[in-house]
């Protein structure tokens, strides 16, 4: 059965608050934060996408009112001017876009979709997905596959990684560089890989378990001598590296002074995590320059204007996309008026039947002249509901869903007038006559 319920969303993105703001909403971990909000009276279902450049929270309630008042506590230490809130369309949307990669630092870069698919394990593990974020995330992965092989959205830079890379060129020549990737996940995998494809001479991977570095080093151009480390030495390593890329999932920074003490020749650091993986006073150092996410705004303005065609592509198959959500939470409201009154008639002929066979004696009765009983009353059922079926469908893609309550409150016993709009989210205001909270996306 979908929900009843409408969907909220509020989020802290690299769009609309500092890296410090995207610091102060992360939670412990996606999981952790499903929890939470289910923990909320009234919230039915959630979903918590957190990444370097942004944390959202999706929640499916009864009405706005308890989706706003949940997701305010949520993001209850951060700023209010960092944070956007939607309703119900409008957060829909907006996933699609965050799949497809249209809200990205870079532009269409392809980490995105699958940290949309992992925050959907994450959430359905917790309990946090039913059938309305079921169909909203599901969809929203489907689009993002779609914008990716279907256009060229991303073509050229397709990562932070990739994008500090960019970054530190400008500054220094990498070619015959030593290069330092502190950090051994999907971030400093795409950094590493762009780095030796730059013509880094060699490629220092330090991270917490060197396992891990080891793993990351087999994936890089062989060309490249490959060197990996603990964190434990990064004192000993950090000095020689002519550019450093951070990009750890530490809560507390990694590289501080302390480890470029003596650094004579000039240095450049893109720190990519989210909180910060650098000291911010690293960048009080003489030969030091410390680069972070706000310092890539340059990069990503170059990918904008290289996929604004293919960007329109996508927004274009987005707008289709949605729609056709739309139409399946249509579909299944209707669907489930449909069933009850299949239901409520399914009872009614078997009880009918019975009561008809008793009376001509069951034991006068054979088993051939039963069916032929039973087989008239399905006749008779199917083709008395064809029209009203018919009718119900209709009224569901006219957003008739006055009728459609009215068909669930004959037909279905347990629906009580006070249960909840039937009207998919986007209309549901509207049947019981509420004017709504407006959106304040200022995407």
């Amino acid at each position: 059965m979908i929900s009843t319920g409408v969907v909220t969303a509020a989020r802290v993105t690299h769009r609309c608050g500092t890296v410090d703001q995207l610091a102060a909403a992360s939670p412990e971990s996606q999981t952790t934060a499903v929890t939470e909000l289910l923990t909320v009276s009234d919230i039915e279902e959630a979903y918590v996408l957190s990444t370097c450049n942004r944390v959202e929270a999706y929640v499916v309630g009864p009405d706005h009112v308890v989706g706003r008042a949940a997701l305010s506590e949520f993001f209850a230490g951060v700023d209010d001017d960092a944070i956007v809130m939607t309703d119900h369309d409008e957060s829909l949307r907006h996933l699609l876009r965050v799949a497809a990669g249209l809200d990205s630092v870079i532009i269409g870069e392809d980490q995105i979709i699958g940290q949309v698919r992992s925050a959907y394990e994450d959430a359905r593990d917790a309990g946090g997905i039913g059938s309305m974020l079921e169909a909203a995330v599901t969809k929203a992965i489907h689009v993002g596959e779609r914008a990716r092989t279907e256009t060229a959205i991303n073509e050229g830079v397709v990562s932070l990684g990739s994008a500090a890379t960019r970054r530190a060129a400008q500054e220094i020549n990498l070619e015959g560089a030593t290069a330092l990737v502190v950090g051994a996940g999907e971030m400093g995998q795409l950094a590493a890989r762009s780095l030796a494809a730059a013509g880094v001479d060699e490629l220092v991977v330090a991270n917490r378990t060197v396992s891990r570095a080891t793993q990351l080093i087999s994936d890089v151009d062989g060309e490249t001598a490959t060197t990996v480390v603990s964190l434990e030495d990064l004192e000993r390593v950090a000095t020689h590296a002519d550019v450093v890329v951070a990009a750890t999932g530490s809560d507390e920074p990694v590289l501080e002074p302390c480890h470029l003490e003596g650094q004579e020749e000039p240095q450049v650091i893109v720190d990519l995590g989210q909180p910060r993986d650098v000291a911010p006073e690293t960048d009080s150092l003489p030969a030091v320059q410390v680069f972070d996410l706000d310092d890539l705004e340059t990069i990503t303005a170059e990918t904008h204007e290289q996929r604004a065609d293919a960007a329109d592509e996508v927004e274009t198959m987005i707008d289709h996309e949605f729609e056709l959500l739309i139409e399946q939470y249509k579909r299944a409201r209707a669907d489930e008026a449909i069933a009850a009154m299949y239901e409520s008639a399914e009872r009614i002929k078997e009880r009918e039947v019975e009561t008809a066979l008793s009376r001509l004696g069951d034991d006068k009765v054979s088993a051939e002249q039963r069916e032929v009983v039973e087989a008239m009353a399905d006749s008779l059922v199917n083709q008395l509901l064809a029209p009203p079926t018919k009718s119900l469908r209709e009224a569901a893609a006219e957003d008739d869903w006055s009728t459609i309550h009215t068909a669930l409150q004959l037909f279905n016993p347990e629906f009580g007038g006070n249960d909840g709009p039937i009207a998919p989210p986007s209309m549901a205001t509207t049947v019981n006559g509420d004017a709504g909270i407006g959106a304040t996306d200022d995407d």
